[in-house]
Formats: structure tokens, sequence, C-alpha cells
């Protein structure tokens, strides 16, 4: 069985490393079922002025091209926008754990209908990080998503 409150601190420290760069705090993270760690990464859309680099798709970007998908688990510090729960269901992921749903609200229900498991945390570190950065950014937090959420 999987550790996941280490793989969400690795999650974590992703997004805070978006945060102390200027960038959204969403951190990602895509282990395998023995516990290698496959790919991390941050969002970057700030970053690489890229709208489409989330911290779950930067985190598949850095895994590379799989053949499967099959046993892995994504790490995701913010609940997944439909951008990146649309990947997870493409590629078969089949377990999401998600380190925040009180700052905003995302697909779960979406994920769980597709036979995805879902695992919510609710992790302090990542609710306070993203908390904090939508009071300091709220025009960019509001850019990153599309749309206003919460």
């Amino acid at each position: 069985m999987l550790d996941d409150k280490k793989y969400m601190k690795m999650a974590y420290e992703q997004a805070l490393k978006s945060y102390n760069e200027g960038g959204c705090p969403i951190g990602g993270c895509l282990v395998d079922r023995n516990g290698e760690v496959l790919g991390i990464g941050h969002n970057m859309r700030v970053q690489e002025n890229n709208p489409i680099i989330h911290g779950e798709m930067a985190a598949m970007r850095a895994a590379g091209a799989r053949e499967s998908y099959a046993g892995t688990t994504m790490y995701t510090t913010l609940s997944p926008c439909m951008m990146c729960t649309g990947t997870m269901i493409q590629f078969n992921i089949p377990r999401v754990v998600v380190g925040d749903t009180v700052n905003s609200y995302g697909n779960e229900e979406l994920l769980k209908s597709k036979g995805i498991e879902v695992v919510i945390m609710d992790d302090p570190d990542c609710i306070a990080l993203v908390k904090k950065f939508r009071e300091e950014n709220p025009k960019l937090w509001t850019e990153d998503w599309g749309q206003e959420y919460n």
C-alpha cells in the first residue's frame, strides 16, 4: 500500500516551488504501484506562459509516454480541473489522491463515475497555500481555472 502522505508531501513541495516562482501553487506526483515516482511537476502557467501545464499535466509530462498507466496513482494538491480530470480518464489512471477540495471543487464525482478511486486528503498545508494564493492573486487564480470557482 502506498504512503499517501509521503507522496502528497512531494506534490505539495512542487506546489510551493511554483508559488515561490510566482506561479499558481498546484503540484502533482505520479507514482506506480511499487512506490516508484514516475514524474513530479507543478503548474507552469505563469513560468512558461502556457495555460495547459497544470500540476498534474507537468507530472505526466515528466513521466513521459507510457504503454499503460495501470496501477498508478496521481497525487494532486488541488481538486483537478476538467482538463486534468479528462487526461486522467483518457489514460486510465486508476487512483487519484486530492490534497485540497476546500478552496475549489473539481471533478471527483466524474472521476468516480469512470471507475477511478478518489481519495480526499484535505491536507492542511495544501489548503493553506491555495487559500493564501487566492487572496494574493485573485485575477491569476481565475485565469488559471478559466472561470470563477467557489
